[in-house]
C-alpha cells in the first residue's frame, strides 16, 4: 500500500472529492483545497509530499504559483491539470518545474499511477530556467492524440536525446522539429533544416558533412556542410527514408563518434548537435529491403513519435481553421469565420494532404470569396462533390443511408434515450452485419452532444453556468465543448 501526503488544489468541489476519494483508496493522505493561497500555505509550512494543482484558480494562476513552490521546495512533485490543454499549456508546465501535466479530462487510473511514479522516484528536480516567450502557437489541437504529443515533447525539451518523427506528409512534422528546437535548451543554437528527397543523391554527403577544395568537380572552394552550420544547435533530417546508403553510413559514424569528415578531407571534426530525424516512409520496410541500415534506425529512433494523421484528429479541424485563417488575416487578408455546418462538412473530409491541404483550402476561403461568413456550399465547392469522405457516409446495399443527424429537442430522458437507442440501430443496419467503422464512440457522441448542449442553451438563454448545472458538467468543461463544437452562443436577457 503506497504511503504520502497529497495536496489537491482545485476550484472544482467534484474534481477535489473524486481525486480525494481515489488517492486515500491507493493508500495516501489527502489535504484539499479550492485557492492556490490555501495550497501556498500549506506548502510554506513544509506539508505534502506532493501537490495535484489546477491552473486557473480564482484567486491566483498557478503557473505563477509554481516557481514560488520550487524555489522554496525544489525537490517537491508537481502534477498539473488543465482544461485548457494547448500546446504552451504543458509546455509552461514543464518550464516552470511540473513533474507531469495531464489535461482535463484525466483518466483517473492514469494520474494515480503518475503520482505513485512521482513518489517513488529520487527527489533530484531542479526547477527550469524559463525561457523567452515566443509569439504565436508552433502546434495547435486539443484533441486526445495531440494532449499524448504535447507531453511528450515537453518532457523532451531539456534533452538531448534523437527523435524520430513519422507522419504522413502534410501532419507538420518540421514544425514539431521546430517546437523540439525553439522550446527546448539548444533555442539560441541554430536550426537547420535539409530535405533528402530534395536533394540529388550524389550530393547529400557534401551537403551533409561539406567539402573541401578539389573534392570533386566543381569544388572551386571550401564549403561548410549542414552538421557545420548547426553547431551547437538542432540538425533536421527530414525525409530520411530517401538518403543513400553511404550518407548512412557516414551519419552512424557521427552518431557513434560524435565527429565527421568533410568530403575530400582527412581530419576528424567534432561536432555538437541535436540529431531530430522525419520521414513518411515505414522504415522498417526499407531495412528489409535493403535500403536502410538497421543499426542507423536504432540510432535514430531513440524516442519515437507519430503524429496523426488530421482524419484521427477532426475534433481539432475547428482550432486549426481559426489559426489559419488568423495567419491570413495577418497578411492582409480579411478575416474570415466558418458556419458550424461548414466545419461539419470539413469534418467529415478525409484529407489526404493533411493539415497542409487543410491550411491552402483555409487561405483559399480567405481570398476568394467577399463574404464574411464561410458557408458549407463554399466549402462544398472548393473540397469538390465528389470529395473523399469518411466511411460513416457509406451505406450498405439495399438498407438506407446512413443515419441522420440527432437534432431537435428532447422534452424527457425517455425521449433522448429513446432517440439514441433509434440513431445506434440506424448506423448498424447501415452497415448490414458488418461492423460500423472504427470510431463509433467519439462518432455517436458529437452528434448526441451538439444537439443535447445547443438545447440546454437555448433553455436557459445562454447561460452557461445554469447550462452546465442542467447537464450535470463542470462550468469549464461545458465551455471546452461549446468551443470544440463551434456552438454559437444566444446573449442572456439583462
Amino acid at each position: 500500500m503506497a504511503t504520502g501526503n497529497i495536496l489537491v488544489a482545485d476550484d472544482d468541489a467534484a474534481i477535489r472529492t473524486v481525486l480525494s476519494q481515489a488517492l486515500a483508496r491507493a493508500g495516501y493522505e489527502v489535504r484539499v483545497t479550492g485557492t492556490a493561497g490555501t495550497l501556498w500555505r500549506w506548502v510554506q509550512a513544509g506539508e505534502g509530499d506532493l501537490v495535484i494543482t489546477d491552473v486557473v484558480m480564482p484567486d491566483e494562476n498557478a503557473f505563477e504559483l509554481l516557481p514560488r513552490i520550487k524555489k522554496l521546495r525544489p525537490d517537491l512533485p508537481i502534477i498539473v491539470m488543465s482544461a485548457q490543454n494547448t500546446f504552451m499549456t504543458a509546455i509552461k508546465a514543464s518550464e516552470r518545474g511540473a513533474y507531469d501535466y495531464l489535461p482535463k479530462p484525466f483518466d483517473l487510473k492514469e494520474l494515480v499511477a503518475i503520482v505513485g511514479r512521482a513518489m517513488s522516484e529520487p527527489r533530484a528536480r531542479v526547477a527550469r530556467e524559463k525561457p523567452e516567450e515566443i509569439e504565436g502557437m508552433p502546434l495547435v489541437g486539443r484533441s486526445p492524440a495531440m494532449q499524448e504529443i504535447y507531453r511528450t515533447l515537453a518532457r523532451l525539451m531539456q534533452t538531448d536525446l534523437t527523435v524520430m518523427i513519422t507522419g504522413e506528409s502534410g501532419t507538420g512534422k518540421e514544425l514539431v522539429a521546430r517546437a523540439l528546437h525553439d522550446y527546448g535548451k539548444r533555442r539560441n543554437g541554430p536550426f537547420v533544416a535539409i530535405n533528402m528527397a530534395a536533394i540529388p543523391r550524389d550530393l547529400i554527403e557534401s551537403e551533409l558533412f561539406g567539402h573541401e577544395k578539389g573534392a570533386f568537380t566543381g569544388a572551386n572552394a571550401r564549403s561548410a556542410g549542414r552538421f557545420e552550420q548547426a553547431e551547437g544547435g538542432t540538425l533536421f533530417l527530414d525525409e530520411i527514408g530517401d538518403m543513400p546508403m553511404d550518407a548512412q553510413t557516414r551519419l552512424l559514424r557521427v552518431l557513434q563518434q560524435g565527429e565527421y569528415t568533410t568530403v575530400g578531407g582527412r581530419t576528424a571534426i567534432k561536432t555538437n548537435v541535436r540529431i531530430v530525424a522525419a520521414t513518411n516512409k515505414d522504415l522498417r520496410i526499407l531495412i528489409q529491403q535493403g535500403l536502410f541500415r538497421e543499426d542507423l534506425f536504432f540510432r535514430l529512433n531513440v524516442v519515437p513519435l507519430r503524429l496523426p494523421p488530421l482524419r484521427e484528429r477532426s475534433e481539432d479541424i475547428p482550432d486549426l481553421a481559426r489559426h489559419f485563417f488568423k495567419l491570413a488575416a495577418s497578411e492582409g487578408l480579411p478575416l474570415k469565420h466558418m458556419e458550424g455546418a461548414a466545419v461539419e462538412r470539413m469534418k467529415r473530409y478525409r484529407w489526404p494532404g493533411n493539415i497542409r491541404e487543410l491550411e491552402n483550402l483555409i487561405r483559399r476561403l480567405a481570398a476568394l470569396y467577399p463574404q464574411e461568413l464561410i458557408t458549407d456550399s463554399l466549402v462544398e465547392q472548393e473540397l469538390g462533390h465528389d470529395a473523399p469522405l469518411v466511411s460513416r457516409q457509406t451505406s450498405a446495399p439495399g438498407n438506407g443511408a446512413s443515419p441522420p443527424p440527432l437534432n431537435g429537442s428532447f422534452e424527457d430522458d425517455t425521449t433522448l434515450s429513446l432517440s439514441v437507442e433509434h440513431h445506434l440501430a440506424a448506423l448498424f443496419r447501415t452497415h448490414g452485419e458488418q461492423l460500423p467503422p472504427p470510431g463509433l464512440y467519439h462518432r455517436v457522441l458529437r452528434e448526441i452532444e451538439y444537439p443535447l448542449i445547443s438545447a440546454a442553451l437555448s433553455a436557459t438563454r445562454g447561460n452557461q453556468i445554469k447550462a452546465a448545472e442542467l447537464l450535470g458538467l463542470n462550468r469549464n468543461t461545458l465551455r471546452k465543448k461549446v468551443r470544440d463544437l463551434d456552438i454559437r452562443l444566444m446573449r442572456s436577457p439583462r
